[in-house]
């Protein structure tokens, strides 16, 4: 089988390997693909394996011997999967890999936010405590979470990580979602949206892009919320509307943000939240943790190989 990867940079710079896949066919990875070179580097290939380079319908028909599309994600939304399903092709997503990293980084943001370790640490390295006149200082406000409630909007796979996490941190947890689970009863409680503003002192988002959720967080839900809240979005940057949150950020409503995701990305330098007080920024790196990326790569070429034996797993257009 000829197999094409369009993006493997980002999943893998070098650090990994891709010898599952070449073990199944006649394999060219490409770093990168820009949109106008698609078409031409799948050319004939049977198999093609993306990340966020979009795979439409367009691309679909100009490419008669396309048999498989992977996607190196969860998300599946750059692929037009109706018009795969159409010319029954089946679109395969790596579900689960990286649940434990993204509850990581929430909660790297959330003591970061707690203690801004990194700045005090740069002032002690600057000579501060060196000249202070007192056995220690703080510049911000040093924050405690036993006793807070985390407010976790998505209580899937991975809002119920963060939910166990902050549940052993002292942390009252509760959860907004389309539906309910014995195991979701187990970790927290289950509340109305409106109840998890006004309750929640820290906000975490864990919800899928949809109409219902695009600019779920904006000046009206802000207000409902706690003065001095906390928000922690690692899901997707549409949920929230960036200039909302940076009005509240910079009037003091919200305490401060923690952002793995924006609207754009890479981000652009315009971005409102760029001039936000209190606003902690990472490029969309929640999900890759050398370990995640590696069971990503391991679950991507299982999905493949699955499809060659006639047993497909994993497929998102059934």
């Amino acid at each position: 089988m000829k197999i094409v990867i369009l993006d493997g940079y980002t999943s893998n710079p070098g650090d990994l390997s891709w010898d599952e896949f070449e073990k199944l066919g006649n394999l060219t990875v490409h770093e990168r693909t820009p949109y106008d070179k698609i078409v031409e580097r799948i050319g004939d290939a049977e198999a093609v394996i993306t990340n966020k380079t979009p795979i439409t319908k367009e691309t679909i028909d100009a490419c008669p011997n396309i048999k498989y599309i992977g996607v190196l994600a969860t998300g599946f939304n750059v692929v037009d999967i109706d018009a795969a399903k159409a010319k029954g092709i089946p679109v395969a997503n790596v579900p689960a890999y990286s649940t434990l990293a993204v509850a990581q980084l929430v909660m790297a943001f959330l003591l970061e936010i707690c203690h801004n370790v990194g700045a005090h640490s740069k002032a002690v390295f600057e000579g501060r405590w060196t000249n202070s006149k007192d056995f220690c200082f703080w510049d911000y406000p040093l924050m405690e979470l036993s006793g807070k409630t985390i407010g976790i909007i998505g209580f899937g796979r991975i809002g119920q990580a963060v939910g166990k996490v902050a549940a052993a941190l002292g942390m009252n947890v509760i959860a907004h979602n389309r539906s309910q689970s014995e195991e979701g009863r187990k970790i927290g409680q289950y509340v109305t949206m409106d109840e998890l503003l006004a309750k929640a002192d820290v906000i975490s988002i864990h919800a899928p892009l949809s109409p219902s959720t695009q600019d779920l967080i904006n000046k009206d839900a802000i207000a409902k919320m706690k003065d001095g809240a906390i928000l922690i979005n690692t899901a997707r940057g549409l949920i929230v509307n960036e200039q909302d949150v940076a009005d509240a950020l910079n009037s003091g409503k919200l305490y401060a943000a923690g952002l793995d995701v924006v609207s754009v990305e890479p981000i652009k330098a315009d971005n409102p939240l760029l001039k936000a007080k209190n606003c902690f920024i990472t490029p969309h790196i929640a999900w890759a943790p050398t370990e995640a990326r590696t069971r990503l790569i391991e679950i991507a070429s299982s999905n493949l190989k699955a499809f060659m034996d006639g047993e497909a797993t994993n497929i998102v257009n059934k």
